[in-house]
């Protein structure tokens, strides 16, 4: 009689997969630099740290629970947009991947990325690259606004120097973005220019 799987035996099915999509996602496709493959690992890096120091405010007391839910959604959420920084050097930056219904397994239009990755990059270097430490230097706020003294560069002390220390790699975000997108852009260049931007792909091998 032939055993059925305990759940026991099931159990490292997910792990393994886990890892699986892991490395799939981040695989480099043929022709990324390791130089460009390092930057891009970097700039989830850069967002982390901000997200982190956000999140024990959420758990402060005297705050409704619609401003608890906007920091962790805010802190997940910029690390999910920092994260697509990765599709700019792996193959699902250019191919759909196959759990996308209908489009699965084609190739992507590279003005699909480049554009979207463009405008990010320019609101990000001005957010953070310029306004930020123009208005750090200044102390005012991006409206002009003097800072209030409970703000944390204000406070002095640990306060002071985590805050910095957590939010100063957000100035890189938008320059290493701006990077990988042009060097996604030569890449895709040097494709064949004949060849249709949505024509199916072969599925590789796992």
């Amino acid at each position: 009689m032939t055993k059925l799987p305990s759940s026991e035996d099931r159990a490292p099915a997910a792990p393994g997969r886990f890892r699986a999509a892991w490395r799939s996602a981040h695989r480099p496709v043929p022709g990324v630099s390791r130089r460009n493959r390092l930057l891009a690992h970097a700039v989830p890096f850069t967002v982390l740290p901000a997200g982190l120091w956000r999140l024990p405010a959420a758990f402060d007391t005297g705050i409704g629970i619609g401003e608890r839910s906007y920091i962790v959604f805010l802190s997940l959420f910029s690390e999910a947009v920092a994260f697509t920084a990765i599709g700019l050097v792996a193959r699902w930056g250019e191919v759909v991947p196959f759990w996308v219904p209908v489009l699965r397994g084609r190739r992507i239009p590279p003005a699909a990325v480049l554009v979207p990755a463009a405008l990010g990059a320019t609101a990000l270097t001005l957010l953070w690259t310029v306004l930020s430490l123009a208005t750090e230097i200044m102390g005012t706020t991006i409206r002009g606004d003097t800072l209030p003294a409970d703000f944390p560069s204000e406070t002095g002390g640990w306060t002071a120097v985590s805050y910095y220390v957590c939010y100063a790699p957000l100035v890189l975000w938008g320059p290493l973005l701006a990077v990988l997108t042009v060097a996604y852009g030569r890449r895709r260049r040097r494709e064949d220019p004949c060849a249709p931007a949505l024509t199916p792909v072969v599925r590789e091998s796992a």
